[in-house]
């Protein structure tokens, strides 16, 4: 039998992605074929960690605007990474897989304080580790909160699961004429301004010598390809 490629990975969904062909909201249809997927691949061994955006619900700066100030906009949107985290830790349950959620502020009657040595423990024994609230600081995204949960947990690799197949040099929205990447480094994603993730969080996965392999969730089989090493989507490092 073929042995996944990667021991211990970061898969990174966005919010927005678990509301499938709405714009918000939760579409249990895709959680459920997510979860289906993750299942897969902790079936093969793999230590699976997960931290969920929560632009289904609310994106911080972005829905505040000036009518609020950013540290409260920001704390509200790390609250909505919380009901993805339990929707998706609900559905993993419910297909028999061990779960445990874990946010970076403490809201201990529903989730566990995030603690690296238990978060790696929980790893160690098989159990999907879903990590909500980001950093738990205001000013930075979920995308850096996942590649500091990356770089604490020892993760080989970031699977970054966005509604987009690759890198490309353009807007493939706009641009009929953009080009996808295989392959980039760090420096060129950074000096092109690609919109990978944002800055902060390319720079921390970049000094920290961490792999991110942005694939499409459209097809959530698409985990257990990159876990197993398949050319899918586009590798930086």
């Amino acid at each position: 039998m073929e042995q996944p490629k990667y021991k211990r990975v970061l898969l990174k969904i966005s919010g927005e992605a678990l509301a499938g062909d709405k714009s918000r909201g939760l579409d249990f249809g895709v959680i459920g074929k997510v979860c289906d997927a993750i299942k897969e691949c902790v079936d093969m061994g793999v230590q699976v960690g997960v931290v969920v955006g929560g632009g289904n619900f609310w994106r911080g700066k972005k829905d505040g605007g000036e009518a609020m100030v950013r540290v409260r906009a920001d704390h509200m949107g790390m609250l909505a990474t919380t009901i993805n985290c339990l929707a998706v830790a609900d559905v993993l349950e419910q297909k028999q897989v061990d779960v445990r959620v874990q946010t970076a502020i403490e809201m201990k009657q529903i989730a566990e304080p995030y603690i690296r040595s238990r978060a790696i423990h929980h790893l160690e024994k098989g159990r999907v580790v879903i990590f909500g609230c980001g950093t738990g600081n205001p000013f930075f995204s979920t995308d850096t909160g996942a590649v500091l949960r990356a770089a604490e947990i020892d993760a080989d690799i970031i699977l970054l699961a966005k509604n987009i197949d690759g890198v490309y040099n353009a807007d493939p929205n706009l641009d009929p004429n953009a080009v996808k990447y295989d392959a980039i480094s760090y420096d060129e994603v950074l000096a092109q301004r690609l919109g990978v993730m944002d800055f902060t969080a390319t720079s921390l996965s970049m000094d920290n010598k961490i792999p991110v392999l942005l694939f499409a969730l459209k097809d959530p089989e698409n985990i257990k390809r990159a876990v197993m090493g398949e050319k899918i989507g586009t590798i930086v490092n």
